[in-house]
């Protein structure tokens, strides 16, 4: 077994012992084993981000496209850094592609929001890194990255608000872009 795993799950055991539970009854005799592997599941963006970006490039097509592409709905699910507690929604990209009419294949927006969502994570950073990647990635003329997320950190804990919502948006480019892209994001 690899060793890392082998410290979570020992460290999981100590946090369930530590909640007054007795770690040796049946129903929790593997669930340190299980949360271990969940976690690096769901924190497996910070080893796949080089591999996933040099897929991505691979997969860039000189298309000479001069119409927004937008990308709507791309879920996802996150950890909050704050409360190791998840968050999930949906991204949605526009972008208006350079001057000789780049593209990125469609399946690769999805592993971008993928890698950056699969790490411990708030969601203002996380519309940045979406955008940093795609805009390096596209070089694009303008682009737009919107989420829309709901927190369980706010859902079932502290305010237990149960229909919040969180949107955050990044623009970037020029300023007659803009326009037309944020119509798009609606």
């Amino acid at each position: 077994m690899n060793t890392h795993l082998e410290g979570l799950q020992k460290n999981i055991r100590e946090i369930i012992a530590g909640l007054g539970e007795n770690i040796d009854r049946e129903g929790l005799l593997k669930t340190p084993e299980r949360a271990a592997k969940a976690l690096v599941f769901l924190t497996s963006g910070y080893r796949e981000e080089k591999e996933v970006l040099d897929d991505c490039a691979r997969a860039i097509f000189n298309e000479n496209v001069h119409s927004i592409v937008a990308i709507n709905t791309i879920e996802f699910h996150s950890l909050c850094e704050h409360h190791l507690l998840p968050f999930c929604g949906h991204v949605s990209i526009s972008f208006l592609p350079n001057k000789s009419g780049k593209i990125l294949g469609l399946s690769k927006f999805a592993r971008l929001v993928d890698v950056y969502s699969r790490r411990l994570q708030v969601q203002e950073r996380l519309v940045q890194d979406i955008s940093n990647a795609a805009w390096k990635l596209l070089k694009p003329q303008g682009l737009a990255v919107r989420i829309e997320a709901k927190h369980m950190c706010m859902m079932i804990r502290g305010v237990e608000k149960q229909s919040s919502a969180t949107v955050t948006y990044l623009y970037r480019g020029k300023k007659e872009i803009e326009q037309s892209i944020k119509s798009e994001m609606r």
